[in-house]
């Protein structure tokens, strides 16, 4: 899924880029002048430790590049259940790969009780600087139990970690439905299955391009294609028609018109995508942001979607996907209200989509808990919600 997270693949990609240039020294980092963290008085949460591991920086030419690997424990000091954390990396604000964020969803803390949060992302600054402190690390957002958020939300993380915690709902819901009416023998089948899933899911690298820069030195499409839709029964969004420039492994100036069929206004879309290759194997490319967030779709009316972007496919270095044909639905919405809508479990189901789309961080929690420590686990753990 393309979100909160992948901001920090942008920043190693960025990083990437200098390594052409030659090393000069390789230094340990300094927990007294390195990294400081900047929580509000009125913060949630509060800082109980942070190791820094193997943290270092390496100077390239101009460039200093910092390697985080930081175990961080963070306490909860509010009345309420924290469900989600963004916490927001900043080494230089106005230097490409400056910047970078850490989400820690499908969690359940009580007040009182500290939780841990990795660290593990490359920032680029400049090698001259005037800020003492290489790293600030600040909260970006906190969601609550109740969906209540605290924080700047400078990367939109709250509507993010509400995404998060509404599949989370929605999974734990499943899987305790299961239990009530299949047994333990069933709710291992669905853990099995869904384990399987995860290790067969075919997988795509996205690089995302804004404004209709090409990522591609081809200079004329192959040809335009038109985009296939699937047609999710309680979406509130329904795509209506759609087309995109085809280079290759590249969709140039995609453009996807969607209806707004609830009765509420609508502020932000996302669309996932599937894409088909010259062999007729489909991948899920993830969800991209299909709308701008100053986005605003009254009830009933229509709009165009990811009209200035450029999209190129790949299963990992050096292995391109020929785009033979692309498919999109809605992955999510969220209304002016600030509600998050997300697909009913059913309905991935019955889409096909189940099979191919990224189980929530939810699910995968619960999966790797069953892995670890067994059934038994996993149905305290379901019986605590």
């Amino acid at each position: 899924m393309l979100s909160i997270c992948n901001k920090a693949v942008l920043v190693a990609a960025l990083v990437a880029g200098t390594g052409a240039l030659p090393a000069q020294d390789t230094n340990s980092l300094d927990p007294n002048t390195s990294v400081k963290f900047k929580l509000p008085g009125d913060s949630p949460l509060s800082l109980l430790t942070a190791n820094y591991g193997e943290s270092h920086t390496t100077a390239r030419g101009g460039a200093l590049v910092i390697d985080l690997h930081m175990a961080v424990t963070l306490r909860n000091t509010g009345p309420r259940r924290v469900r989600g954390v963004t916490l927001l990396l900043l080494a230089q604000d106005f230097t490409p790969g400056g910047k970078a964020s850490v989400a820690a969803p499908s969690i359940d803390v009580a007040p009182g009780d500290a939780f841990p949060v990795r660290i593990d992302v490359q920032l680029l600054r400049p090698l001259q600087s005037n800020n003492p402190q290489l790293v600030e690390v600040s909260l970006d957002g906190v969601l609550f139990e109740d969906l209540g958020f605290y924080g700047p939300n400078r990367l939109n993380s709250r509507r993010s970690m509400t995404f998060w915690e509404m599949e989370a709902q929605r999974d734990r819901k499943y899987f305790k439905q299961v239990l009530q009416s299949r047994g333990q023998p069933g709710l291992q089948q669905e853990m099995l299955e869904s384990l399987t899933r995860q290790a067969e899911r075919p997988r795509l690298d996205v690089q995302l391009a804004p404004k209709g820069r090409s990522t591609s030195a081809v200079a004329r499409p192959d040809h335009v294609a038109q985009f296939a839709f699937l047609q999710i029964p309680d979406s509130p969004v329904s795509p209506v028609d759609g087309w995109a420039e085809i280079a290759g492994n590249e969709a140039r100036a995609p453009r996807i018109n969607v209806l707004n069929r609830s009765s509420r206004a609508v502020r932000y879309v996302e669309i996932g995508w599937l894409v088909k290759d010259r062999e007729g194997r489909e991948f899920l490319a993830g969800s991209v942001p299909g709308s701008e967030d100053d986005l605003f779709l009254p009830s009933g009316q229509t709009a165009r979607l990811l009209q200035d972007t450029s999209l190129k496919f790949s299963r990992g270095p050096g292995r391109p996907v020929p785009i033979q044909g692309m498919t999109g639905f809605v992955s999510q919405v969220e209304f002016a209200d600030g509600k998050v809508w997300v697909p009913k479990r059913e309905s991935l189901e019955s889409s096909r989509l189940l099979r191919v789309i990224a189980p929530s961080p939810e699910e995968q929690r619960l999966a790797d808990l069953y892995r670890r420590k067994g059934l038994a686990a996993l149905v305290e753990e379901l019986r605590k919600f």
